[in-house]
């Protein structure tokens, strides 16, 4: 899922089916699968976007939602002082300019689906 905004070309998150608060807690299988998928999506995004570096950050439960990845491209001088994104304030990264139009989503979609369908 393409983040609302887009402060971070190609910010995504990704979601876990499972209500869980902790990756550990995941059964086995599943687990496995989930950080495959995941690892497929971030792969994605990389390749669509084409940053230095990934940031990946695992929330959840706690912040009352299911467990999710952030998974942020980092470009040098992205943010005013290197470090990570969640120093910036909130208006920062939830500025309107960073919101995508209907028609920059829909294109945003399309090239990281072509991706993943590539990768699977």
């Amino acid at each position: 899922m393409l983040g609302d905004y887009q402060r971070f070309k190609g910010y995504t998150l990704f979601l876990c089916k499972e209500c869980v608060s902790e990756l550990h807690f995941l059964e086995s299988d599943f687990r496995n699968k989930y950080l495959q998928e995941m690892s497929i999506v971030a792969e994605a995004v990389y390749n669509v976007f084409q940053p230095e570096k990934l940031n990946y950050e695992l929330l959840g439960v706690g912040n009352g939602v299911h467990m999710h990845w952030h998974i942020f491209p980092r470009r040098t001088g992205d943010t005013p002082k290197p470090g990570p994104v969640w120093r910036l304030p909130s208006s920062e990264m939830n500025d309107e300019k960073y919101r995508p139009s209907f028609e920059e989503l829909i294109e945003l979609k399309a090239r990281l689906k072509s991706e993943l369908d590539k990768l699977i």
